[in-house]
Formats: structure tokens, sequence, C-alpha cells
């Protein structure tokens, strides 16, 4: 027990917060009798004090609460539920588990945690995880600013945090790599690459034990806070530092005019199914924050082992909550919602029309002039994509990914559905109704091929995973043009790097938001495995030192990128084919102007349109035959008697294949040009008057 001073304290503010002289702790216990406070002196105390709350004074409603004096920041801290007003089915208290607060700011794995052990009943305090008490007022934001790119001009660049200079590669000494610090070390090849935001892979804590004996957890969809920043990925190691330290990554990414956004997960926790860990929200009140079947047993529309019951008014709370502290306190740009179809769920997981969660989200004065990105799907087949509730929801665009691949593979029928992706999408996303940037387009994520394998396998190999090839998608749309994996055949290869860069021309001038994925710029392989969720290895890791079509990819996409991105130094005085598409009636095309062929066999489109910011005729065609193909150029609409210049053409060598931004475009003075087999070209004509 203890003898501290103590004082009921209030729930104003969940979690623990310094106040006066000492810190007030508050946390939801609507079916706790009493309430256990447990202060470790150390990551190893196995005989914490213990402070007993079961006096009215400390129970406010659904709440527990205590101020206690003479506890500061750093202090350690876990609760238990000491008795429960009910053990219905569906519950899980056990009154020797310590359990880890919701609204804890930062979590501490030590040495001897063991997540096997905490899913056994009986105490756990001598490998539980923990909570520590932290103290945000003081932090020196300096003049940051948000940089608020709209999302008309943004590249997104999906990354993960480890995995960007966890290679030997990134040259940065040991204590750096794979850290905050370490991303705030490389922000100059990111403003050099062009990108506008990073979409930083899940840095709420995670639990790096929840895999596959003999592996760990890399990708950090295993959530067991929504508070506290992964303290791995810290290069300090005192129990604040951490929050310090993605700070400092924050504000320098921000003076650098690189956004931040977070992939947040909150539609399961690392707790898993009923037989996993008892680490938090199952010990305080399983039915709240999780979704139960007819027989209180999980549900698992994560494919994770449990589901997030974001419709219960508490976990609802806890999911504002976190976002208005990252954003508030941590000063992020947006958030990339992971599974975000299970939030429209209800507590029995059954879809809603008009979920409150999502309502709430896209509503928040708070969040109001932050970036929402939708992975508007779920686990247990629920499909959003296009029917999100409310306005301010992107999503990403699956359809888009799935068609650009099919049409750049080669399968026959695409034409008319590649055109669609092209503009925006407007058989999902209706333009009366929704803006052109609805759409985020992608062809490659996290989860999946990378663009290298996308054109250098058929099918996936996962078998390190240690799951007999059985895990990752089978649908992957790819093709290795001839040979499985790595090869030395020079044309194989060169037909690989030209794919690849048809890949990124289109997913740059489509309308909508594009994002790239970590090192497809410089062609990064995970040899084949589209699901390295367990590969903390090389394998997942960016190489800094990309070989020779690796080099040569980068400084295509740094100079493509240049005319998409906001680049402060620049005016705004370049084309935007994507503006064009947005803006202007569009006419199709085929070999010959004005004669699309829309049929079964068609394995080519053109496309003309007018850039009205700019002045500027702009022609783009998009050869996906296996031949060389000579197209007649239609005239320029708005300079009829102007030529064509090439912007770019994937079928040239370099530095042929593209001309960078304010440098002379090269004039093509026929009515015919010569495009390659499997290339992308595009083309402009500027008025006279420019």
């Amino acid at each position: 027990m203890t003898t501290r001073k103590l004082s009921a304290g209030h729930c104003r503010q969940l979690g623990a917060t310094p106040e006066g002289h000492g810190t007030n702790f508050a946390i939801w216990g609507r079916l706790a009798k009493s309430m256990e406070l447990l202060l470790f002196s150390s990551e190893k105390d196995e005989h914490p004090e213990v402070i007993l709350l079961k006096e009215q004074e400390y129970h406010s409603g659904y709440y527990w609460h205590v101020h206690v004096s003479g506890v500061n920041a750093g202090q350690l801290y876990a609760w238990r539920v000491k008795e429960a007003l009910s053990n219905r089915p569906g519950t899980h208290f056990d009154p020797e588990k310590a359990l880890l607060d919701p609204y804890g700011r930062r979590i501490v794995l030590s040495e001897n945690y063991d997540r096997q052990l905490s899913a056994k009943s009986g105490s756990n305090l001598h490998c539980c995880a923990k909570n520590v008490v932290t103290d945000l007022r003081h932090y020196d934001w300096e003049d940051d600013h948000y940089p608020r790119h709209p999302l008309s001009r943004s590249v997104i660049y999906e990354m993960h945090v480890r995995g960007f200079t966890q290679d030997p590669s990134s040259g940065l000494p040991d204590y750096l790599r794979g850290t905050y610090a370490g991303v705030i070390e490389k922000i100059p090849y990111l403003q050099e690459l062009g990108i506008t935001a990073v979409e930083l892979l899940p840095i709420f804590q995670f639990d790096p034990q929840d895999a596959r004996p003999g592996k760990s957890n890399y990708w950090g969809y295993s959530p067991i806070g929504f508070f506290a920043p992964h303290a791995e990925y810290a290069s300090v190691g005192s129990h604040l530092g951490v929050l310090d330290e993605f700070r400092d990554m924050v504000k320098a990414l921000h003076k650098a005019n690189i956004e931040v956004i977070l992939d947040v997960v909150y539609n399961h926790t690392a707790e898993g199914g009923d037989d996993g860990p008892v680490l938090c929200f199952r010990g305080l009140d399983n039915d709240a924050f999780y979704t139960l079947d007819e027989n209180y047993h999980s549900t698992n529309y994560s494919g994770c082992g449990n589901t997030l019951d974001a419709s219960h008014p508490m976990t609802k709370k806890m999911i504002t909550d976190s976002l208005r502290f990252w954003r508030e306190e941590m000063h992020v740009d947006g958030f990339r919602f992971d599974l975000a179809a299970i939030l429209s769920r209800d507590g029995y997981g059954q879809p809603m029309n008009d979920p409150p969660t999502i309502r709430t989200i896209d509503g928040d004065y708070s969040l109001a002039d932050t970036k929402l990105f939708a992975e508007a799907w779920d686990a247990g087949g629920l499909y959003l994509v296009g029917r999100m509730v409310g306005d301010r929801w992107r999503e990403w665009n699956g359809r888009f990914r799935d068609d650009v691949r099919r049409f750049i593979k080669g399968d026959n029928g695409m034409v008319s559905a590649f055109a669609t992706r092209l503009i925006g999408s407007p058989d999902i996303y209706h333009p009366e109704y929704s803006d052109p940037y609805k759409s985020l387009n992608f062809i490659a994520c996290h989860d999946g091929f990378t663009l290298w394998d996308l054109v250098s396998y058929n099918r996936k190999h996962n078998e390190a995973n240690g799951e007999d090839n059985r895990d990752g998608s089978n649908d992957n749309y790819s093709w290795n043009h001839g040979v499985e994996g790595p090869t030395g055949d020079a044309k194989i290869n060169a037909l690989r790097l030209r794919q690849a860069k048809n890949f990124f021309v289109i997913n740059l001038m489509s309308v909508g938001t594009p994002m790239i994925q970590m090192g497809d710029e410089t062609l990064r392989t995970q040899r084949g495995n589209n699901n390295v969720y367990c590969q903390d290895n090389p394998i997942s890791w960016l190489n800094w030192q990309p070989e020779l079509y690796g080099r040569e990819m980068l400084r295509f996409v740094t100079e493509l990128l240049r005319y998409r991105a906001v680049l402060k130094e620049e005016p705004r005085s370049f084309f935007s084919l994507e503006q064009a598409l947005e803006n202007a009636t569009i006419d199709w095309h085929g070999v010959q102007p004005f004669q699309p062929d829309w049929s079964e066999n068609s394995h080519v489109l053109g496309l003309s349109a007018y850039d009205p910011t700019h002045d500027v005729d702009v022609y783009a065609f998009f050869n996906a035959w296996w031949e060389p193909l000579t197209v007649t150029l239609p005239p320029p609409a708005h300079s009829p008697h102007g030529h064509w210049k090439r912007v770019c053409d994937t079928g040239l060598l370099p530095p042929a294949d593209i001309t960078p931004l304010g440098c002379d475009y090269a004039e093509i003075l026929s009515s015919e040009y010569k495009t390659a087999s499997r290339s992308v070209v595009v083309l402009i004509c500027q008025n006279h008057s420019q």
C-alpha cells in the first residue's frame, strides 16, 4: 500500500496528467468495483507501490480518478481491476493482471516483457508493459507551422520510419539508424526528390512480439496504445526522450515544407483473439472496446484477431481524443486510417448507414484543416470505396491500382477502365458531388509487391515468412517479362525499367493525389515477398546505394516530380497535365486522331486536353501493345499552327526520356510520332502568346 498524500482528483482529462505538486490519474472502468494504481520504481520492479481506490470520492460515473502528490514526469505506472461488479460473459477481468492506461502517452516494453505470459491468467508483474507519466507542456516548437499543401499539388511518400534509414548503406551512425532522428538526417533527400508529405507506417506504440515464433512485427499494425509514439524508433533511451525526438522530427519536416501524415490503426489492437494477451483494453472492459459475436467471442473483421467497437461511446471518444492529441500536441498534418471501413460497423459488427465515429471525425472542428485518408475496406469484406460517409474523406483507390496494373501488363479489355482511372474515377466519385481529389492514386504500397517486384515476378515468394507461402495476396496483376526474379538479360531489365517509368508517369499525371512507396524511386526489391510484415531486415529496408537501374529510375522520378509538386524556389510557370484532365473537355484518340479504340483487344489510348492556367495544350499516348506504333498526332486545339514539344517518352534512352523542368523541349515537326512498344509519351504545345 501507499503512504503518499492522495486526493480525489478528477476525470476531466483521462490518462496521467501532471498537476500541482503531483499527478492526476483517470481511467475508464465502468464495470470495476475497485481499482488499483500501481507505481513502479523501475522497469524490472515486480513489487510496485499499490494505491487502492474503492471509496466513492475516487469514482465518478464510469471513471476512476485520483491525484497523487509527489508523482512527477518519469514515474512508471499501470492499473489493475481489483474487483469487478460483474463477471458476465465476454469479460476478462483478472485482479492480478497489470494493465496499461488506454490514454498513456508513453509505454515501456522492458527487457522482461513477455507477450505470451500476458495471455495466461494470474500476475504478470514480472513481465508487464508499463506506462510513464509525461509532461508535454515545456517543449519548444519554435515557429513551427503546418505546410498545408493543397491535394492538387501534393505527392505522398509512404515511408517506414525504421526501414527508411536502418540499412547500413544509409551512412548514418548506428545509434541514428532506424530512428526519428535518422529521418531528420535524410530530409535533404526527400526535398530533392520533390515529395510534399511523408505518410508514416504506424508509429503508435506496437507490440514487436505480435508475430510468429522467431519473427518480429515490423510494419507496426499491432497497437497497444493510441497516444504513445513507438519508443523503439527513438535514438535516445530515456523514458521521456522519445516524445521530444518525435516532435523534433515533425518540426524539422515542417521546416523543409514537408507534411507528416500518420498511418493510424483504430480497427484492432495487439491483444489478438480470445486467446491473446490481456494488456489493456480486454482487461478493462472487453465489451466496450471490442465487438463481440452472439457467443461473446471476439469478431475478426480486421484479420488480426479482434475488432475495435468504434460505435461504443468510450471507444469513439478514445479515437477522437487520440486524433486531437496527435494534431494539437504532436503537430501532425493528417491521418491515413487503416481498414477504415471497420469504423462504420456497430457493436455487433454490422455495417451502419450513418456511422457516428466517421461522422464525428469528418466534422470535428479541431481536425478541420487535417488531411483524412481512408483505406475504405476491411478484412470482413466491407468495401466502401466511393461510399465513405462525410465530404472530407479521401480514399485509397484500389481500383486505380488494379486497373492501371492490368492495362500496363497487357490484359485485354482494360482500355475503358484505364481511361476512367486517368480522369479521377468518375464511376466511383461522381464529379457532381465530389471534388477531383477524392481519389488517392497509387500503384504500389507497403502491402504487396514493390514497383520493381511488380515487373519482376509473376507470383509471390513469401516463404521467408514461415507460413508456407499462404500469406499475402495472390491477386497482384504482375508480370515478370519473361524471367522470374533477377536476371542478367539486359533486354528484360530495360523493359522492366520502362514499365516502371510508365507506372510513375501514369500515377503522377492522373486526376487525384498520387502516393508513392518508399524505395520505388530507386527500384527497391523485396525478392518477390509481397507481405513483409515480419521482415525486419534488408528485405524491407531502403538500400541507399542502388544499382545502375535504380539510379537511373531515381533521376527520372526526380525530374518527373518537379512537374507536380510545390517547389518554393520555383514559380508555378509549368504546365500541369493533371490540371488539364481535371478542368477541360478531353478528346480521346487511337493511332489516328479522334478515333479511340475501346474494343476488347485494344491496348492503346491517346488523349488531348487543355491546361487553362498555363494556356497549354497537352497530348499523351499510352502504348501497352508489345510492338512499336506510329501514331498520327492531332493538331493542338488552341495553337492550330503550333508544334508539339516532347516532355517525356519512356521509350527513349536516358536522358532523352524526360525533359528537365525549365529546359527546352524537343520540337516535333512531323504530324506522325513513332512510339516504342510498352511506352508512354507526353507532349505539350504552348500558346504563341506566351
